[in-house]
């Protein structure tokens, strides 16, 4: 069955095969802030999100023996620069490979521009035999979610809907409306 036609695949120029099915309407803003804080309103520190990809907080992404004991080979910063987020290659050493993304927790901060490098990153290091990605920011629940809905949506086809429901299986992710705007409209400024 092919997946509906999504805005950030298109963007991207990802191969989708549009069918001649109505897509459903795409849901507003408000309704996906409802989706989004149903269920449970709490979060661990880190949640596997998806087959060896994993959404945490800075408490983890600092401490490298729970990364070693998560096996992560991979670490994607959502928050690279802040404060208590500084990670670094020479941080992690030549056993994980880092990459970072400068991004502001606020709803005017165009993160669209890191969607698909950030997308491309996971993908890549996912293609990678025995690789493990954890993708944090401070929290765990806003940029990091945002990069993870993007991939979804970007090389797995799924609507941000789905994408959201996808991760919510397992963590409680709540990105900004900024975000989420961006995310539905996958607009660039």
């Amino acid at each position: 069955m092919t997946k509906p036609f999504t805005s950030l695949a298109s963007k991207y120029g990802d191969s989708v095969q549009e069918n001649n099915a109505i897509p459903p309407a795409t849901p507003s803003i408000r309704d996906l802030e409802r989706v989004l804080y149903g269920g449970k309103r709490f979060g661990n520190h880190v949640d596997e999100v998806w087959p060896n990809l994993f959404i945490g907080d800075m408490s983890v992404a600092n401490d490298r023996y729970s990364l070693w004991k998560l096996g992560i080979t991979h670490v994607l910063n959502a928050a690279h620069g802040r404060m208590h987020c500084q990670g670094s290659h020479d941080f992690y050493g030549s056993t994980v490979d880092y990459y970072g993304v400068p991004a502001d927790d606020s709803p005017s901060f165009d993160l669209s521009r890191y969607f698909l490098p950030s997308a491309e990153y996971i993908k890549t290091a996912l293609g990678t035999t025995g690789a493990r990605v954890f993708v944090h920011c401070a929290v765990g629940v806003s940029r990091s979610a945002s990069l993870v809905l993007a991939y979804l949506m970007i090389h797995h086809h799924y609507t941000l809907l789905e994408a959201i429901n996808k991760v919510k299986e397992r963590r409680w992710i709540f990105p900004n409306r900024g975000f989420l705007k961006q995310l539905c409209c996958g607009y660039t400024s």
